[in-house]
């Protein structure tokens, strides 16, 4: 929930430290009542939580893009912003779920919050290696210090402080897929594609260092493997292989090889693949694990003899003649918005109807 899962760099500035235009004091009562926060009024609900550290899921920092940030509201704050109405349904409207990004405190309001949003940690860690795995993507590995172990589903995101450098003169919160698997509980691995003008990508590929330190927020997301005998097709693009590849080195590190996997690749050209020597060594090991890659614009001097075309063209080949159809199916996807709703469509087509995705 991202770059592909970089989540976007037009995402919102969300200071980790947030002072002034604040007025009166005001209270959110949580939950009936179960946690009561005394605070001052004038900033937006996102906003005021994170420094009480409540951390709501909020892929865009808070400027209204993402529609991850849901809260339930029990009090009148006024009418929907436009960004509320393109990211909560009718439905949603008369349960009173609002962005939390987008409610400026202004009175004592009462809300409701899942319990395991209370779960969410800071953490505080440091840079143990940088690693290029294509010419865009570094991948980023971080040891945990404060504290030195955290809990997570694989295929979950977390949130990284990205500090004031250069011309950014505020603070700003990105979110990033784990690649590790939850078993190296010690350690937070990131994969960050570089975009134009970014400013948490620009940060991690020009200014980001070994030995630096790290602030993190997490875990968040529903994207993770469901407990079923279904079999699962998974789509990655781009980055998006950050997820995926936690979730099928959790399964085959616990057993769960009885499950049927077929993972697609999309990328352009041979230098867009990585982590390919990796997923190939696991099909050797793992006879129901699948891996197929498909370039959509390979070059000559890419002697490719692979599959070629977009993604979604090879996935509807393969559900359409390769894939075994005597079993329930879960789809799991990560990468660019476009590349997601191609899919979802796809599965559609052939009856595919659980389908998986943090969208971003």
């Amino acid at each position: 929930m991202a770059n592909e899962q970089s989540r976007s760099e037009d995402f919102g500035r969300l200071g980790a430290n947030i002072v002034g235009n604040t007025n009166e004091n005001i209270e959110i009562n949580i939950n009936s009542g179960k946690k009561i926060l005394k605070v001052q009024s004038g900033l937006p609900l996102l906003q005021t939580l994170a420094v009480q550290g409540i951390f709501i899921p909020s892929a865009c920092g808070g400027r209204g893009i993402c529609g991850t940030c849901k809260v339930k509201i029990l009090s009148d704050v006024g009418p929907y912003s436009q960004s509320e109405i393109n990211h909560i349904s009718k439905e949603e409207m008369r349960q009173g779920i609002r962005l939390a990004c987008q409610v400026k405190l202004k009175k004592s309001i009462k809300i409701e919050l899942p319990e395991k949003l209370f779960k969410i940690e800071r953490f505080k860690g440091i840079v143990e290696s940088l690693k290029k795995v294509t010419y865009d993507i570094n991948e980023v590995r971080i040891k945990l210090i404060e504290p030195s172990e955290i809990s997570f589903k694989a295929g979950q995101y977390i949130q990284i402080i990205v500090p004031q450098y250069g011309d950014v003169k505020e603070s700003v919160r990105r979110s990033y897929s784990i690649a590790s698997t939850p078993s190296d509980r010690n350690h937070v691995e990131l994969l960050v594609r570089l975009v134009p003008s970014g400013i948490a990508t620009t940060y991690v590929h020009n200014y980001l260092k070994v030995g630096d330190p790290v602030e993190l927020f997490g875990p968040f997301g529903e994207f993770y493997m469901r407990d079923t005998n279904a079999d699962m097709v998974m789509v990655a693009g781009g980055s998006g292989l950050a997820p995926i590849k936690s979730i099928v080195l959790d399964m085959y590190e616990r057993g769960i090889t009885n499950r049927r996997v077929w993972l697609f690749f999309g990328a352009r050209s041979v230098r867009d693949l990585y982590y390919v020597d990796l997923f190939k060594e696991i099909e050797q090991k793992w006879p129901n694990f699948h891996f197929i890659l498909a370039l959509s614009d390979p070059q000559p001097e890419d002697n490719w003899n692979g599959e070629v075309g977009l993604i979604t063209d090879i996935l509807s080949k393969y559900l359409d003649s390769m894939i075994p159809k005597d079993n329930a199916k879960e789809g799991y996807l990560c990468g660019s918005p476009g590349m997601i709703s191609a899919c979802i469509k796809v599965f559609s087509k052939y009856g595919i109807k659980d389908v998986y995705f943090d969208k971003f």
